[in-house]
């Protein structure tokens, strides 16, 4: 469940800007200032009203006594900071909660994505169309069996999904604000923001742009955090591995049927049961295996549903920092 919104008094003094820019950051001290600095000078262009929407989420460098002196300097930043690291996808969702713009953009803080694509994704939001998704045409800072993996991940993630997600696509898109107060009402704790987007549906089109190479620091997102992300992201959008692990149990119960028939096959009519400890032993391991692997799928359902009904906030925020007198509001 998530947290209530702010309270309208200390958000409402002034009307819902144009545009907000939502940012999720954790250890991002060397690249936060530059990103603000692209950010910034790509929404003045537009010479509209914007907000910028950092979350800080639960950094262990300096991140946040950096967004605390952007914020004295610059009146259209809001800064978020969660009581703790809650992950990746749980700050983006902060950072919906907060952004009040008729328009939002997610986009991550490391520069991978460039903000400069904003003003081409605004133009066909301007179309007609509800959610723009950049697509990555080809990611060269990326090493080459991350971009095997990813690879992977998409395809399958596709396949497996209710709704249908776009290949090589993360979480830099522009949304309408009709989708951001939709994703932020569903009520799921394990959040994967994409998929939840994909299957608001809607006019959805993209927009295709290279990803560049982190501007600075290391990437959040190490092979065994993908991996997570993965499992995650499929369980959290499809209904699928469960039915996979049914028809492996059939298919597994058929097979020792009809090895059963022909055991019994050899005893009444060859007068020998069938010999082999060997092929015995490996049908054992064999059948354990896909047991210990259905009740693993089986579990990873079970888990969250338990999760879910704790009911439990999907994050908690220790403080927001705004432009009114850059004052400090608790939560």
């Amino acid at each position: 469940m998530n947290p209530p919104p702010p309270p309208i008094d200390r958000i409402a003094a002034q009307s819902a800007p144009y545009l907000s820019v939502v940012l999720p950051c954790y250890n991002e001290s060397q690249v936060i200032r530059e990103t603000h600095r692209r950010i910034a000078a790509v929404c003045q262009s537009l010479d509209k009203p914007y907000e910028i929407v950092v979350v800080n989420d639960g950094s262990r460098d300096g991140t946040w006594a950096i967004l605390l002196q952007i914020a004295k300097e610059d009146s259209h930043l809001v800064a978020v900071n969660l009581s703790r690291n809650h992950g990746h996808q749980l700050a983006i969702s902060a950072g919906l909660s907060f952004a009040r713009g008729e328009r939002i953009l997610i986009m991550d803080a490391d520069l991978q994505d460039p903000p400069e694509l904003l003003p081409d994704m605004l133009r066909k939001m301007d179309e007609g169309v509800e959610v723009v998704y950049a697509q990555r045409r080809s990611r060269p800072g990326d090493a080459p069996i991350k971009r095997f993996f990813c690879a992977v991940f998409y395809r399958l993630l596709d396949r497996l999904a209710d709704a249908h997600i776009p290949l090589d696509t993360g979480d830099f898109r522009l949304i309408s604000r009709r989708v951001c107060d939709q994703i932020v009402a569903m009520p799921e704790r394990h959040r994967f923001i994409r998929g939840m987007v994909s299957w608001v549906g809607y006019r959805q089109e993209a927009i295709l742009y290279d990803r560049d190479a982190r501007f600075a620091g290391e990437t959040k997102y190490p092979l065994r955090k993908l991996v997570a992300l993965a499992l995650d992201g499929i369980i959290s959008s499809s209904l699928k591995p469960l039915m996979f692990a049914t028809l492996i149990g059939s298919v597994t119960v058929f097979a020792g049927f009809l090895l059963l028939l022909y055991a019994l096959y050899s005893w009444m009519f060859v007068g020998t049961t069938p010999p082999g400890w060997a092929s015995l032993l490996i049908t054992v391991v064999f059948m354990g295996g896909l047991q210990l692997m259905v009740l693993g799928i089986m579990g990873e359902y079970l888990g969250r549903i338990y999760e879910q009904t704790r009911g439990r906030p999907t994050f908690l925020v220790e403080s927001v920092v705004r432009h009114e007198n850059n004052s400090q509001l608790p939560q």
